[in-house]
């Protein structure tokens, strides 16, 4: 088996901002907008990505369409079970936030207890790539909790919140540039890509009165999905090509 995973790259990264976006922006226009409500939109998203999740787990390397889909169905979930969690249960966000670290630190703990790496480099088993998605699923939901705790109970506002994770990032990115371990950095940088994609998502589609730009939505939605479904297409065309080019080498 092949790594399961892609390259970080510039384009990685606009793609995981953009799906957790989707996550933020596709949960709430199905759960309110078409009334499907919190734990019927739940169900219909798990059902969903666990079709998604076999069909990744049974291709022996990286496809980019079934990854990226995985990962934009992942985001969905890990924003509802927070949603689930805050909205219907009424569990405070400072609890739920603390709880997520305390699951995803012991994901990570037996990861590396069992395989001796925490690397995306070395996704070429099922067994890793299990810990993988698992690990991704609840930085979502950590995401999530923690966006919505700084925007929300601690009252950032999605404009201010934006700024702030991008901080964040950035200061990680210089980190790694100054020598920090790169799987620290890339899994730190990948939880705070979440608050930052949710917050972006609500800073364009929440209305002015809450501080948005009042896109919607839909439009939103729809926006960010075909800039992801453009990348992703592109990807795969590139892939293609690539493979082309090592079965017929050039004289």
């Amino acid at each position: 088996m092949l790594n399961k995973v892609p390259e970080v790259t510039l384009i990685f990264w606009i793609i995981k901002i953009m799906s957790t976006t989707v996550g933020e922006t596709g949960a709430d226009y199905l759960a309110v907008h078409v009334g499907l409500g919190t734990t019927v939109t739940g169900l219909l998203m798990a059902g969903l990505l666990a079709v998604a999740l076999i069909v990744q787990l049974g291709m022996n390397r990286y496809v980019p369409w079934i990854y990226w889909l995985t990962v934009v169905l992942v985001s969905v979930v890990g924003t509802q079970i927070t949603d689930f969690l805050s909205d219907k249960l009424e569990i405070s966000l400072y609890v739920s936030t603390a709880a997520f670290s305390v699951v995803l630190a012991a994901i990570f703990a037996v990861w590396y207890a069992v395989e001796r790496t925490l690397s995306i480099h070395t996704i070429v088993t099922t067994r890793r790539e299990l810990f993988y998605w698992a690990a991704i699923l609840f930085t979502f939901a950590l995401g999530t909790a923690a966006g919505d705790l700084a925007t929300e109970a601690l009252g950032l506002g999605f404009n201010v919140g934006v700024l702030v994770f991008a901080v964040l990032i950035a200061t990680v990115a210089g980190a790694y540039a100054l020598g920090v371990d790169a799987v620290l950095a890339f899994w730190i940088a990948y939880i705070l890509t979440r608050p930052l994609g949710a917050s972006l998502g609500d800073l364009l589609s929440q209305s002015q009165e809450y501080g948005g730009l009042g896109l919607g939505t839909i439009y939103t939605s729809l926006a960010f999905l075909t800039v992801i479904i453009a990348l992703v297409a592109w990807l795969s065309f590139e892939g293609e090509r690539a493979g082309k080019t090592q079965t017929f080498p050039s004289n």
